[in-house]
Order: structure tokens, then sequence, then C-alpha cells
């Protein structure tokens, strides 16, 4: 860990546009990084070239994170077996199925400590298409970096302490939108079927 610290991740921070690829692929994969700290330093010392921090990171994070979605893949039906049974574990992938781009993709979008792995698992062992799931990761993490490096350009890097402080509220922000959304097209489609 010591050259973890010490050699590994100055020398990404000093690739640039590389390293946010680079960290996100490593923070998706395997090693925690913090990224959201990263693409904060990034932005704020290239402001103009915010877009290319958030497009390569997201790139790296979808690619990254195929590791967790194929562990999944290959033996994650039977570890949520011991965990769930299996009637349980079919209404799981049902809800999954129907929804599985909006599953993936809306805690791509969130900060920590969103569990991201788990639902990456999920997507694996619910065998969503991995284009499908690259999309969703990509679409999710382009919305989350974009959202920050915003905040960044306008408020300064400090606003990712204030982000982390916060990061409870948001999630809770987040799930009563999307319910209160979700709640809106459920009517909406109930209407239409009605005579």
């Amino acid at each position: 860990m010591t050259k973890w610290k010490l050699v590994i991740l100055p020398a990404i921070i000093k690739l640039g546009f590389l390293g946010a690829g680079t960290a996100a692929l490593l923070d998706s994969s395997s090693i925690p990084v913090p990224m959201d700290l990263f693409i904060a330093g990034w932005v704020w010392a290239d402001r103009g070239n915010f877009w290319a921090y958030v497009l390569l990171a997201a790139a790296g994070s979808c690619i990254g994170g195929l590791v967790p979605y194929w562990i999944g893949r290959a033996g994650g039906e039977l570890f949520l077996l011991k965990h769930v049974n299996r009637e349980r574990f079919d209404v799981l992938r049902h809800r999954f199925e129907r929804q599985e781009f909006l599953a993936v993709m809306i805690p791509s979008c969130m900060p920590p400590p969103t569990p991201w792995k788990l639902f990456v698992f999920a997507a694996g062992v619910f065998e969503m298409p991995v284009p499908s799931f690259m999309l969703s990761v990509f679409c999710g993490r382009i919305i989350r970096w974009t959202v920050l490096s915003v905040l960044v350009i306008q408020l300064g890097p400090g606003v990712v302490n204030v982000v982390a402080h916060h990061a409870t509220t948001a999630l809770l922000v987040v799930f009563v939108l999307a319910l209160a959304g979700f709640g809106w097209w459920w009517v909406r489609r109930r209407k239409r079927r009605a005579p």
C-alpha cells in the first residue's frame, strides 16, 4: 500500500486525461480510488477541458466495471441463492430485468457510499447484456462527474467535501424523486390501458 500511495497514485495524477481513465478503471475493478477528489483536482487545474476528464473517467469506469460484472455472471447466482430463497431470487430477477438499464445507471450517478459494485455484481448475476451494461454505467458516470465538474468550476474543489458529507441526503432525495417519477409513469400507463 505504501508503494501505491507514494509512487503509483502520484504517477496516475500526473497522467491527466489518461490518469482519469486509469484511476476510474482501477476504482471500478478492484482498487478503491477517491475518484471524486481526483476529478475535482483535475477539473480545477484544467477547467476548459473538464469534459475530457469526465469522458475518459466514464469510459474507464465502464471497462473496469466488467470485472465485478463477470464475477457475478460466473458464479453470483450460487452466491445469491445461499442468501435468499429461490422464490425471492426469481422476484429480484424479474424486477431487475424490467428496469435493468436504470437499475445500473442510477447507482452509477450516485456518490459514495452508494454500494455501486453490488448493483454491477447483480447485473452480471441477472445476465444483463454487456452493451446495455456498459452504456448504463457510462451514462451514469457521465452524469455524476459532469455535475461534479460544474460544481467544482462554480464553487471550487471544496465542494467534494460538501457532497461527501451530504451523500446520504442526496441519495434519499434521488430515491424519492425516482419513486415519484415511477409513480407518475405507472399512473399514466394505467390511464392509457383503461377503456
